[in-house]
């Protein structure tokens, strides 16, 4: 941090694990439902070791973990907030401390860096553990001669989401859930730090997007009616993506998470009851996450939620983004007739960048790499305070 903000780091539990995979009953509060997991816990496709295959529901580090709140010195309560969520497969929060600084400083809020499920510290050490993945890595490699991209760094959450790709679908539900968690638990003065009658707007950069819109438009108990959400690199449908990077997934997970995801979902919900349940009947927000799946499907019912909140929605786009493209960005967020009020930016920097790091930290060029991230944010900043 610096002389005009402080760090601190809290833990929460999250207390909606057992939506996870490797229960076999769920019992549905919100419905007062039980539900029959049917669903084998994981396919062998994309099986090399048990260790990468733990149970969801049995992580520990998913279900007790940690968030950081980024504050300006000096203030003891803060009645504004500002969420950020990062994109898939990060690891640590190193790339997103100047971009959080930028944010508190730019607007004086204090701003919640907080872990998606199975990321950040929400995953076992030893799914980052370099000697054991890279070893992985090569195993996987014999095994799927043609694969791309795949490496030490995606090999762990690649073998998970291959051989089951509703994990997609699960941890970004319990991203959801923890999420609502933590508001109330702030909202019912629980927070040292945080108001009871705090506001809160999102910064939300990649797959966190996702996140980001489903909270905005669900707006579960209104808690997000007056809020601003800023999408950085993001804002397109999942079949627009293409996240075959070794950054990011393998191109065998790929294949299979689409498949899943796009091409059988329907098919795969009539024989799923939970998924189902969560994604077909009465969880709006489960609804809004299956219609940011494919683009042509159940367009109607997202742009009329898009269009509800136009202008409390902002995206900031990179002409060079190669895993989610300016123009697919604007396609979704405008609206396939262009009737959708949401401003995009699309922005080029004057030097090499891609998308899983837009401000490389190594780089020969600091001076500019520093002067691009001020004009970033100060758009951003800008946005929250108008």
């Amino acid at each position: 941090m610096n002389n005009k903000t402080e760090l601190k780091e809290y833990k929460l539990e999250s207390l909606s694990y057992k939506i996870l995979p490797g229960v076999s009953d769920y019992h549905c509060v919100t419905h007062n439902i039980d539900i029959k997991n049917e669903s084998p816990f994981f396919t062998e496709v994309g099986t090399i070791k048990d260790n990468v295959h733990i149970k969801d529901i049995s992580v520990e580090e998913n279900r007790f973990f940690n968030y950081r709140l980024i504050k300006p010195k000096g203030v003891k309560i803060s009645k504004k907030i500002i969420f950020i969520f990062h994109g898939f497969n990060e690891k640590d929060w190193d790339k997103y401390l100047p971009w959080a600084n930028s944010i508190c400083e730019g607007t004086g809020s204090s701003v919640i860096l907080f872990p998606i499920a199975f990321h950040m510290e929400r995953a076992p050490k030893y799914w980052s553990n370099k000697r054991a993945m890279y070893k992985l890595s090569g195993e996987r490699k014999k095994r799927y001669p043609n694969i791309v991209h795949s490496t030490l760094s995606n090999v762990a959450i690649s073998m998970r989401i291959h051989s089951m790709p509703q994990r997609f679908i699960w941890s970004g539900l319990q991203s959801y859930y923890d999420v609502i968690q933590f508001i109330e638990e702030c909202k019912n003065g629980n927070h040292a730090h945080i108001s009871k009658d705090f506001e809160c707007d999102i910064f939300a950069y990649s797959v966190g997007g996702f996140l980001a819109q489903i909270l905005k438009l669900t707006n579960h108990k209104n808690y997000f009616t007056n809020s601003k959400v800023c999408l950085f690199c993001s804002g397109a449908t999942f079949n627009r993506f293409s996240p075959v990077s070794k950054f990011i997934l393998d191109s065998e997970a790929n294949v299979a998470l689409y498949s899943f995801l796009v091409e059988h979902f329907d098919n795969i919900l009539q024989k799923d009851k939970m998924l189902n349940h969560f994604m077909n009947e009465d969880h709006l927000e489960g609804k809004i996450f299956h219609s940011m799946l494919d683009y042509q499907k159940m367009r109607d019912f997202r742009e009329n939620l898009l269009r509800k909140h136009e202008h409390q929605i902002y995206a900031i786009t990179l002409k060079k983004d190669l895993v989610i493209p300016s123009f697919e960005v604007i396609n979704t967020l405008k609206g396939a007739y262009r009737d959708i009020y949401i401003k995009v930016d699309e922005l080029d920097f004057n030097r090499e960048y891609t998308h899983e790091n837009p401000f490389p930290d190594n780089d020969s060029e600091p001076d500019k790499i520093k002067e691009d991230l001020d004009f970033v944010f100060k758009k951003v900043c800008d946005f929250y305070d108008r």
